[in-house]
């Protein structure tokens, strides 16, 4: 882990697991429920939501989200950089004004996005906010450099405008 990410918990891994995807998945999708389902985080002055439909395999939309990529939604695969980190979303979402995450909002279609990312831009939470709550939406790993150059260039501007938090 970097320095930008060492004070988020630990990853788990598919070796974890024995290599077997479906203990795998059963095993983040239980950290997933007790993060998101059991208890929920605090989101400053909104409630904390998340799209639970559609389900598949039992198992809400959102935690699809959170561990699969790709942009047509019935063939997004497995993505194991965001599997591993399915710990990480809440303590960042929690995070918020603890100086460790940088966070902005910006405009993805009709709808208000509020960034969460990590100060290097390695890893990023995706909140879709609402007029009385935010939804968790998605979170993943930033993998190439230039990516992540551009998400730092709209968090400076966000706060050239006044719009970002931190």
């Amino acid at each position: 882990m970097t320095d930008a990410t060492s004070w988020l918990p630990e990853l788990i891994t598919l070796a974890e697991a024995g290599g077997d995807w479906n203990l795998y998945r059963e095993a983040i999708y239980a950290i997933f429920c007790r993060d998101f389902l059991e208890t929920k985080p605090i989101y400053p002055g909104k409630r904390f939501a998340m799209k639970r439909h559609p389900m598949a395999l039992g198992k809400e939309a959102t935690f699809w989200h959170l561990i699969q990529e790709g942009p047509v939604e019935e063939d997004r695969i497995p993505d194991f950089r965001r599997c591993e980190r399915i710990r990480w979303p809440r303590p960042m979402i929690e995070g918020l004004q603890s100086g460790q995450v940088r966070v902005w909002k910006n405009i993805r279609g009709q709808s208000q996005r509020i960034v969460i990312a990590v100060s290097d831009f390695s890893y990023v939470v995706i909140l879709d906010e609402r007029d009385d709550s935010v939804l968790l939406w998605t979170a993943y790993f930033v993998e190439r450099q230039h990516q992540r150059d551009k998400l730092a260039k709209e968090f400076a501007e966000s706060q050239k405008a006044g719009a970002g938090n931190s």
